[in-house]
């Protein structure tokens, strides 16, 4: 974030990243009724592979505010930051690898994602609410999340499996098009 904020921004850079955290946190705000199968994760995902790894960490972590607002704030917003924000920045770094560019290569990355932003939540709720903090109690408050990591894990591989094909191509015209982001 200082480095982003740090360096000079072109006014449509910042409208397009604007834009892409405004669609994750929509995304996430619509599929709000059904329990971690969101698309805001694959939006991430997608926006880190196209536009790098400073976009998807910044896409990452103001759509967690932004849909904060509607689900709303608390100290776990900051580690929602941080986790969205690493998913798009892994999703930048690893974006020229043969392993993200093949299609089963970025879904297993997107279903991994589902499993590590569960336990970086975690690691909150384990320190800030079990008590006495000991292996079995640290097993049992992971296990405890398994079933909500599998669906967000099943989420962005079904999100990836479908749309990430057609949206990095869509992405990637609108970055070729407007010059935007070219350095990343």
């Amino acid at each position: 974030m200082i480095r982003f904020e740090t360096k000079k921004q072109d006014p449509r850079e910042l409208v397009l990243i604007s834009m892409l955290a405004a669609i994750a946190a929509i995304s996430r705000i619509l599929f709000a009724p059904l329990p971690n199968f969101k698309p805001m994760s694959f939006v991430i995902i997608v926006t880190g592979i196209v536009f790098g790894p400073e976009s998807g960490f910044m896409v990452g972590s103001v759509s967690a505010i932004l849909s904060n607002i509607f689900f709303g704030q608390g100290p776990w917003t900051l580690l929602q930051m941080l986790a969205w924000g690493l998913m798009g920045l892994t999703a930048g770094l690893l974006r020229n690898t043969v392993w993200i560019k093949s299609r089963y290569g970025i879904l297993m990355f997107g279903f991994s994602w589902g499993f590590i932003f569960g336990w970086i939540m975690d690691a909150w709720y384990i320190i800030g609410f079990i008590r006495p903090l000991n292996l079995m109690t640290i097993i049992g408050g992971l296990s405890a999340s398994f079933y909500f990591d599998l669906m967000h894990a099943l989420a962005n591989t079904f999100f990836l499996g479908i749309f990430s094909k057609s949206w990095i191509k869509l992405f990637n015209r609108i970055k070729i098009k407007y010059g935007l982001l070219e350095d990343s």
